[in-house]
């Protein structure tokens, strides 16, 4: 997840260009005797086209014009990475422009930067109506912005930070498709992605209650919404993350965004087995998807919440129920020796 925004910063319309970005990051497989180690994804390299798995990319956002909101990190960023690498064309927002603007740059000429605070209605209307006005179109909108809420119980809730976090998660995501709407009405296509969670559907899943109603209002937002737009040919998705490895979860505890976004690599291996699938779920896996439904190829497809977490809600893994199993033999008595 992207940071938190602050309400009240207006809209400062900074766009920025830059050189073509040729780092190489690549990608790695890994190998233990007796067994296979799922690999860890790392971020591909966009001039190459190559994804995180190694994987070269395809052309289908060839064309598209497609709007990040809260892309200067983790999921976000590496949507918009993913964009670009895809071939479209990507208005990434934020309120870091310290680390927009050099992203921007990194990504190339197809790429650009907008500061914004996207639970301001001013803000959002002009990123969204000043991109529709620069390229003549919008195809896709990915309401990634948001941030964590406060933890503890019910009693010792304070109401401002409840309101804050809604502000984030929720009214974000509102305005995002508020503004959107009109040009893919008009358009008669498009695709709203928006960014919830797993603890949406299923209580227990995050450290903050608050955070968890938040992200079934975006679930249930995004459905209601589609079932409207779709009348206009405009699909609008949600997309539900499990344990995936960035900043958030620092924020959580209080950390700068900077410090906070520097713990994704201890959070991988934190989270290898928190799920059936061996590894964690990584920003890249989240992207795959967004780019997916933000393509042609998801055009019958909307008023869905695709769940990405390697299995976690699906039930209890195999090992640990045959380990239960087992456990439950002896109890009662039975030897298989």
């Amino acid at each position: 997840m992207a940071s938190t925004m602050s309400p009240g910063s207006g809209i400062a319309a900074i766009w920025r260009y830059g050189t073509h970005w040729s780092e190489l990051l690549g990608h790695r497989h890994g190998r233990r005797s007796g067994s296979w180690e799922a690999p860890i994804p790392t971020r591909g390299c966009v001039h190459d086209r190559v994804g995180a798995y190694g994987v070269s990319m395809s052309d289908r956002l060839q064309g598209k014009v497609c709007i990040v909101a809260g892309a200067t990190s983790g999921i976000g960023r590496a949507t918009a990475e993913r964009f670009v690498a895809e071939g479209a064309t990507v208005v990434l927002a934020g309120r870091r422009e310290h680390l927009g603007v050099p992203l921007a740059e990194q990504l190339g000429d197809r790429a650009s930067f907008v500061r914004a605070d996207v639970t301001v209605e001013a803000d959002v209307a002009a990123l969204v109506g000043g991109t529709a006005e620069r390229f003549g179109r919008l195809d896709c909108l990915f309401n990634n912005a948001g941030g964590p809420g406060q933890t503890g119980g019910i009693e010792h809730l304070d109401v401002d930070r409840f309101d804050t976090t809604f502000a984030n998660n929720v009214r974000s995501v509102m305005l995002g498709m508020k503004h959107a709407a009109p040009i893919m009405k008009q358009q008669r296509s498009g695709s709203i992605i928006n960014n919830a969670s797993i603890a949406g559907t299923r209580a227990g899943y995050s450290s903050s209650f608050v955070y968890g109603a938040s992200k079934a209002a975006v679930i249930q937002l995004s459905k209601v919404v589609a079932l409207e737009l779709a009348e206009h040919n405009v699909r609008v998705n949600s997309v539900s993350p499990g344990p995936i490895a960035t900043g958030i979860f620092g924020k959580v505890f209080g950390m700068d965004d900077e410090s906070a976004d520097a713990t994704a690599t201890v959070l991988a291996k934190a989270f290898a087995a928190a799920q059936p699938i061996p590894r964690a779920g990584m920003p890249d896996d989240i992207a795959a998807m967004v780019a997916f439904l933000a393509g042609d190829d998801a055009a019958f497809i909307t008023a869905q919440d695709i769940v990405i977490d390697g299995g976690l809600i699906a039930g209890r893994s195999f090992s640990n129920a045959q380990a239960a199993y087992a456990n439950l033999k002896r109890a009662i008595g039975i030897d298989d020796a």
